[in-house]
């Protein structure tokens, strides 16, 4: 009995061991903000395997807006997060270590949102503007909005109203006058009495929305699993670009939406539509550059910042080895 029972642990042991098991995988702890409607492009690496595949065990946390993500990997308690780069250059600016190294949604599918009888953001002034917190993607991009159309951010108030959705409601219930949010209520906002005032792809081509940060030293002490967690990332991207049906099925999972809400296949296709996403995570130097610049005019950062030490290029490098060609 004894015997059997040594065997038996053995195998069990053994088992344990063998490349793609629960044990043999590497724990991977990654930030984003809460599922919304792109949520099968944000979540495919973990619920559509590709993570598994390479030995990455992908445990996701999501928060109310980027800048809160940023803390926590500040803190140590995430491996690497994704956020627009507005948080994290103000934070290296302060001598933070964070590293941008790739980004995947160069397109910002953004707007502005406001009840249906105003007609410019001009009328904006004086007005309560709803943003998730300071810093963060929707106060930035607010920002960049008021710059384009040179009203003075002092002249309106910002006021934090958690997630996208939080901010809608609130301007459809009458509590704030505009709002930053997600372009995926674009196609309820006639029935909340609601009108879509700008899109960040006709105000601000050159924002972008996504890219993936880690600390200099996580990419020093585990190198592979950054390699291989971005490579994942990679190999998600072109899946989810190439499969609408799968991409929308997480989204509405993950969203709980409803069977007549039409967002998930509007962000899908408006996606594709406006070549949002970058499969390859390209870092492109000269939008950074123009973020700096914008940041700089609108005094979130007081002066610019060294873009070649804010980027490591070697994480993305290797990953790309390990996915493959784009086929």
């Amino acid at each position: 009995m004894f015997k059997r029972v040594m065997l038996i642990a053995l195998a069990a042991a053994s088992t344990s061991l063998l490349p793609g098991t629960a044990s043999a995988q590497r724990v991977w702890k990654h930030g984003m903000v809460e599922a919304k409607s792109d949520a099968g492009f944000v979540f495919m690496a973990e619920k559509g395997g590709f993570a598994e595949k390479l030995g990455i065990k992908l445990e996701t946390m999501q928060f109310k807006g980027d800048a809160i993500a940023l803390k926590a990997l500040i803190a140590g308690e995430l491996d690497s997060y994704e956020g627009s780069p507005g948080a994290p250059m103000v934070a290296v600016s302060r001598g933070v270590d964070v590293r941008l190294v790739g980004c995947y949604w160069p397109g910002l599918t953004y707007a502005i949102f406001t009840k249906a009888d105003v007609k410019s953001v001009s009328e904006l002034a004086g007005k309560s503007f709803g943003i998730s917190s300071p810093g963060a993607l929707p106060d930035l991009f607010a920002r960049a909005v008021l710059e384009k159309y040179k009203i003075d951010a002092k002249d309106v108030q910002f006021a934090a109203m958690g997630s996208d959705t939080d901010r809608f409601r609130a301007v459809s219930a009458g509590v704030i006058a505009a709002a930053a949010s997600s372009s995926e209520f674009a196609p309820i906002t006639s029935k909340m009495g609601l009108k879509l005032l700008v899109h960040a792809h006709d105000v601000t081509p050159d924002y972008i929305r996504f890219c993936t940060y880690m600390s200099s030293k996580t990419i020093a002490a585990r190198p592979d699993d950054a390699a291989k967690f971005l490579a994942a990332s990679i190999q998600a991207l072109r899946f989810a670009l190439t499969h609408r049906a799968e991409a929308v099925k997480i989204t509405r999972e993950m969203t709980n939406a409803k069977d007549d809400d039409p967002r998930a296949e509007y962000v899908y296709d408006e996606v594709l539509k406006l070549q949002a996403i970058d499969s390859e995570m390209t870092i492109d130097m000269r939008k950074l550059k123009w973020m700096e610049e914008l940041f700089v005019k609108t005094e979130t950062l007081t002066k610019p910042i060294d873009l070649e030490k804010f980027i490591d290029p070697t994480v993305r490098a290797k990953a790309l080895t390990i996915a493959g060609p784009k086929s």
